[in-house]
């Protein structure tokens, strides 16, 4: 654990945990080719010894790093560690708030994966976990990486009057929470927010501000984190002209416990699939719908009827879906386990059904 100021444990601060990415990453030849890096290169503690001279007076931080990797690589034993983490520092009095860098590919898991396991605990503690990246490397001229972490630590420490505790993001001078990230354009610096419901950071926009005490207050209980290796196996897959039965049946002999169907338009199926999909539920296997379009939402029983046992998955893209799926069948797993008669579709509606920030 690395320290800023040589700060104690003991003293309030701010907890910045390092995940890799692209904020973290060094490129061969910054000045010629910025795009051709390594990411998940540069120790957290490095990334803060860069902007120590910009933190605010009376900003303590202590640094951790968790992981190093380009965020392609996330694995779900490293969400549990993030998960737990995150956690632990927000039941500790002296942490006021966490920052998390964290690289863009697959921040969006991250971001829901946080909302749903620790949304209402942050909430309720009033305390800001502000997930945060870069989309050039640390080494390249004009690198992003630095602002973006002043800013995510600045937002993490700012009092509560303008926005309440909760899971955020902050890239390009603008907050969005954190469910809300969606990676939409592979090289553009606000990316990862830039097709968000989002707010400047010095002007919270009120609409927005609204927008996120609804969701806050919609999220009643947050889920439990599965262990390392106890993910539910949930894939995607991907519907498209001339999608064939045979994509389907291949998964009906294996252990899979979940399908996520990113489909066409609104959620459109291709009619070779409705069959074997129905056996899969029919199996056991839970099946959510959703779009590969990249916005808008996806509606019970729009356009067509959904067959018995498929969900939709309202404005979460397929691999947030798959996320919430997840941990939807880890929690009818452990509610059974107590003797409780809730299924995961009980879960995930209650996910699902968030409102939407406009």
């Amino acid at each position: 654990m690395s320290q800023i100021h040589d700060h104690s444990e003991n003293t309030p601060h701010i907890l910045v945990l390092g995940m890799g990415g692209t904020i973290a990453g060094l490129a061969s030849n910054p000045d010629k080719d910025p795009l051709q890096y390594a990411a998940g290169q540069v120790e957290i503690g490095s990334l803060l010894d860069h902007i120590e001279t910009a933190i605010p007076d009376g900003v303590c931080l202590i640094s951790k790093q968790l992981a190093n990797i380009n965020s392609c690589n996330l694995t779900e034993p490293l969400l549990v560690l993030l998960g737990n983490a995150v956690r632990e520092a927000l039941e500790n009095t002296k942490v006021k708030g966490i920052v998390v860098t964290h690289g863009t590919d697959t921040i969006e898991e991250t971001g829901l994966f946080l909302q749903l396991i620790c949304g209402k605990f942050a909430q309720n503690l009033g305390k800001r976990v502000v997930l945060t990246g870069a989309m050039l490397p640390a080494n390249a001229p004009n690198a992003d990486g630095p602002s973006n972490l002043l800013d995510a630590i600045q937002w993490a420490a700012s009092p509560l009057d303008n926005c309440p505790g909760g899971i955020y993001a902050v890239f390009g001078g603008r907050a969005c929470m954190a469910m809300d990230l969606a990676k939409r354009h592979t090289t553009a610096l606000i990316a990862p927010i830039q097709s968000s419901p989002s707010s400047p950071l010095r002007l919270i926009n009120p609409s927005w501000l609204s927008g996120v005490k609804a969701v806050e207050a919609a999220w009643a209980e947050d889920l439990p984190i599965p262990r390392g290796h106890e993910w539910p196996w949930v894939e995607i897959l991907t519907s498209h002209a001339g999608a064939r039965p045979e994509t389907i049946d291949l998964w009906l002999g294996s252990k899979v416990q979940g399908l996520v169907l990113a489909g066409t338009g609104m959620g459109n199926l291709h009619e070779q699939w409705l069959k074997p999909l129905s056996n899969a539920s029919k199996q056991g296997i839970a099946v959510v719908r959703t779009s590969r379009s990249g916005a808008g939402l996806v509606l019970p029983n729009i356009p067509e009827k959904d067959f018995e046992g498929c969900l939709a998955a309202g404005k979460f893209s397929a691999p947030k879906a798959r996320i919430a799926l997840q941990l939807a069948l880890n929690a009818e797993k452990q509610a059974k386990s107590s003797g409780k008669s809730l299924t995961w579709q009980d879960f995930f509606a209650r996910i699902a059904v968030l409102p939407e920030i406009r």
